[in-house]
């Protein structure tokens, strides 16, 4: 499967395609990146320290457009934006979790990384491959041969993470206003 991601500038469809990362339950945003690389906001610098505590091996091994699958609380911690973006920076194309701290769901929208979540994201294994439909609001487990249906964003939500995040959107309707 050629993992990608996609955003159509002719409407709100967007989809993501790509190989699995599985974590577990309470993953903080110290577990995501360590405050010692708190010194930088660049994604790419911060993405070769992404989930280093846990899987050291991560940055090296994910490639564009994998999707992270965890579990509950996905995102606990403190409330730095540094997290999505080390997630962003290594070329994930989308969180999936069974719940995410709010403050990282916001966060993740704020850069542009959509984030799902999913009650039964456990039933989703490390290694699958599955596409994300997000106009339809569709997961489909093209390895375990199984869909899943989840809430999809507002429209204005989706215009956010089609733009690259709020700053971004923000720009872009302040240019199309004047």
């Amino acid at each position: 499967m050629e993992h990608e991601e996609k955003f159509y500038s002719g409407g709100n469809i967007m989809e993501a395609s790509g190989r699995v990362w599985k974590f577990g339950d309470h993953i903080n945003t110290d577990d995501i990146i360590a405050a010692r690389y708190l010194n930088t906001t660049d994604g790419k610098e911060l993405a070769a320290h992404c989930m280093e505590t846990i899987m050291p091996d991560f940055p090296g091994k994910v490639h564009q457009g994998d999707i992270i699958v965890a579990g509950e609380n996905f995102g606990c911690g403190s409330s730095r934006e540094h997290a999505p973006i080390s997630i962003k920076g290594c070329g994930i194309s989308a969180v999936i979790a069974k719940s995410f701290a709010r403050i990282f769901l916001r966060n993740c929208i704020n850069i542009g990384l959509p984030a799902i979540e999913l009650p039964e994201a456990e039933e989703i294994n490390e290694g699958d491959e599955i596409s994300i439909d997000f106009e339809n609001g569709v997961i489909k487990n093209i390895t375990g041969k199984k869909e899943y249906k989840f809430a999809k964003y507002p429209e204005f939500l989706q215009g956010i993470i089609k733009t690259g995040g709020l700053m971004k959107w923000v720009q872009e309707k302040h240019i199309k206003s004047e």
